[in-house]
């Protein structure tokens, strides 16, 4: 018999074979990445939260409990969010040296990378507003003029017409705004830090955060430029009406007394 002579391979037939592996391996990875990816996030978060536990355990159990629940000396933690622990740190205010009336910006201990470990452990006790992102609180499509208006309206009470800060009652103040970051801008109207309101998104748009934030740098930028000259200090009408009375009435009393004197001298001889 005719031993049956074996058939001829096609000339492609080994590249679609290696398409359809490629094709498998892709699948596969379409399938298993996204797991895998998510895992790792999940470990890294985990990591996290560890690390931001030993953290606070070192410098900030002392005052708010062990567990975040809050002693005599400090306020419960459970769901202050990312934002509050990011502004509080990042400026410094936290931890506190000593307690007080209001506890004042100064320059802060932590690194960026332990503040955020701090801010993963204090989201994990209770949900509560994020750190922002540089899109929500950055100059693009922002409308300092709106800003404007909107911090007359809900913030020139305390911290003055320019952000210049002021006084409180029982020892308290509203700190300058002026060389503060945007971010912990954003954050304090989000979270409401000591005697400040809070300003949620459900009573003040992102957008509107973003007008003021411009405003502000408006203002109190690297270059901004006073129309009037002086500025004054930023303080507004009491400032320059103050200003106006001591030494614009001041040089006129001395004027008075000049031409007075010598209308007496001039009388004698």
């Amino acid at each position: 018999m005719k031993k049956l002579s074996a058939r001829r391979r096609h000339p492609l037939a080994a590249l679609v074979v290696l398409l359809l592996a490629l094709a498998c391996t892709g699948g596969l990875y379409a399938a298993f990445a996204p797991a895998d990816k998510a895992q790792a996030d999940e470990t890294a978060q985990s990591l996290a939260i560890d690390e931001g536990k030993k953290l606070y355990s070192v410098g900030c159990a002392s005052c708010h409990g062990t567990d975040g629940q809050g002693t005599t000396d400090g306020p419960s933690l459970v769901g202050v969010g990312a934002a509050a622990v990011d502004f509080q740190v990042g400026t410094g205010r936290m931890p506190a040296q000593q307690p007080g009336a209001q506890v004042p910006r100064k320059k802060n201990i932590y690194s960026q990378a332990e503040i955020d470990q701090l801010a993963a452990y204090i989201s994990s006790l209770g949900a509560g507003p994020s750190v922002p992102t540089k899109e929500q609180y950055g100059p693009e499509g922002a409308d300092a003029a709106k800003g404007g208006e909107l911090f007359r309206t809900n913030c020139a009470q305390c911290h003055n017409f320019t952000g210049k800060g002021g006084a409180l009652t029982h020892g308290k103040f509203a700190p300058t705004l002026e060389g503060v970051d945007p971010k912990h801008i954003y954050e304090a109207m989000q979270t409401g830090p000591q005697n400040m309101p809070s300003f949620p998104d459900s009573t003040m748009s992102e957008q509107n955060k973003k007008d003021i934030i411009a405003y502000l740098n408006a203002v109190n930028g690297d270059e901004t430029v006073s129309p009037g000259g002086l500025s004054l200090g930023g303080l507004g009408p009491v400032s320059e009406g103050l200003f106006g009375w001591i030494f614009g009435l001041g040089t006129l009393i001395a004027v008075a007394v000049w031409v007075a004197a010598r209308t007496a001298k001039a009388k004698k001889s």
